[in-house]
C-alpha cells in the first residue's frame, strides 16, 4: 500500500482553501502548523507499535479510504484529533484527524479509529476508544 505523505494533502488542501477563499495562494500556509521539534513529546507508555499486516481488514479498509481522500462511512471521519489524552506526539490542534474503523456487528461506530497524522505514514490504530494507541508500522 502506498501513502501519500500526510503533510502535502492537508497542505495542499489549506492552500486550496487559501486561494478560494481569499484569492491569494498560502504559500507558506502549507508548512505553517508543525510544532518545533523541540517540543515534540510522547507517552511512551500508552503508544506502541502494530504491524500493517497485524490490523484488522476494516483498518486496512480505513487507510485505503484516508489515502483517497473518502468517501467515508460517517459523518464524522476526517474531523481534528485533538489528542487531549496526550498519548500521540505533541502537535498543532489540527495536525491529528481521526477516522472510524468499521467493527462488524456493532450498532454504533465502535470504539475502533485510525489517527492519521500529517507526516509520511504517520497513522495510529486504537481499538480501544483512544486508551491505547500503536503507530501503524507498514514495512511489516
Amino acid at each position: 500500500m502506498t501513502t501519500p505523505h500526510r503533510l502535502v494533502r492537508f497542505g495542499a488542501l489549506a492552500a486550496l482553501a487559501s486561494t478560494l477563499l481569499l484569492g491569494t495562494p498560502a504559500v507558506a500556509a502549507t508548512h505553517a502548523t508543525a510544532a518545533p521539534a523541540a517540543v515534540r513529546t510522547v507517552n511512551l507508555e500508552s503508544t506502541g507499535s502494530v504491524c500493517y499486516s497485524e490490523l484488522p481488514s476494516q483498518a486496512h479498509d480505513t487507510l485505503t479510504l484516508i489515502d483517497q481522500g473518502g468517501p467515508f462511512p460517517y459523518s464524522r471521519d476526517g474531523i481534528v484529533f485533538t489528542n487531549r489524552e496526550g498519548a500521540l506526539p505533541q502537535q498543532s490542534r489540527s495536525y491529528y484527524h481521526e477516522y472510524t474503523v468499521i467493527t462488524p456487528g456493532a450498532p454504533t461506530r465502535g470504539t475502533r479509529r485510525i489517527i492519521a497524522g500529517q507526516g509520511d505514514h504517520e497513522d495510529y490504530y486504537t481499538a480501544d476508544h483512544y486508551q491505547t494507541f500503536d503507530k501503524v508500522d507498514f514495512g511489516c
